[in-house]
């Protein structure tokens, strides 16, 4: 029984050391060009391994309202991870939202208003 306790305990604390090395991204940086109407975001989430640990999802919104959802199954570098999608209909004023998720843990959102 004792034995037992030990190993739980030991389960318990490599999965809580497991979840700890998760985090969100640290910065979006979003562009986008009017005239080709392509929204460019780069989302910033150092990761030691790429192939395990990144961002998983990203929603992109406009007005409030989510319109594409992309998903990984990797990160592009162990820095960040790259979007690049054609946005028809975005005019002047209007807000631009991403969302990105880290696979394991977390969310940051960020949004600019087109010009």
């Amino acid at each position: 029984m004792k034995l037992l306790r030990i190993f739980l305990a030991l389960v318990i604390t490599i999965l809580l050391c497991a979840k700890s090395y998760a985090h969100p991204p640290s910065v979006i940086k979003i562009q986008f060009d009017p005239a080709t109407q392509i929204l460019k975001a780069v989302i910033e989430h150092q990761v030691s391994n790429p192939k395990t640990h990144y961002i998983g999802k990203v929603d992109i919104g406009l007005n409030g309202k989510e319109v594409q959802t992309l998903t990984f199954t990797s990160q592009k570098d162990r820095a960040s991870q790259l979007v690049e999608i054609k946005m028809n209909g975005v005019k002047s004023g209007d807000i631009l939202s991403v969302e990105g998720y880290c696979n394991l843990s977390g969310k940051l959102v960020e949004e600019i208003k087109v010009s």
